[in-house]
């Protein structure tokens, strides 16, 4: 059975999908933007505080769900300019512990939701 998973420590979905879905103890995320939960404004200054505020927002989910970093088995990142990959990863790698950090892909594509730079979405299971 699935639990559908919302927090407004997180920004509200902006099509018709929920933040996060819990299937016994598999926690499905839907993809992160840099939107502020409070004003729904994105948070674009540069880069890095891009990235820092959409794994803010995960971080929103995962703990709605009861779940931490610790508990993300897999990741997907998807980056409108490859050249921006290691600032994104610089930030990234702050939430995980390098030894046990999760499976992830990267990568590239031609525009994401609102025209942002960065999307995460995670997959951890409690």
């Amino acid at each position: 059975m699935k639990r559908i998973i919302n927090t407004t420590k997180a920004p509200a979905p902006i099509g018709p999908y929920n933040q996060a879905v819990l299937v016994g103890d598999t926690l499905y995320t839907s993809g992160q933007i840099a939107l502020h939960p409070d004003t729904m404004e994105l948070a674009l200054d540069d880069i890095k505080t891009e990235t820092k505020q959409v794994m803010e927002n995960m971080k929103a989910v995962l703990a709605a769900a009861g779940m931490t970093f610790e508990n993300v088995i897999k990741t997907s990142i998807f980056i409108s300019d490859m050249h921006n990959f290691s600032q994104i990863n610089e930030v990234y790698g702050q939430y995980f512990d390098e030894a046990t950090a999760p499976a992830r892909e990267t990568v590239e594509v031609a525009n994401l939701p609102k025209f942002v730079n960065v999307e995460i979405s995670m997959i951890a299971v409690g």
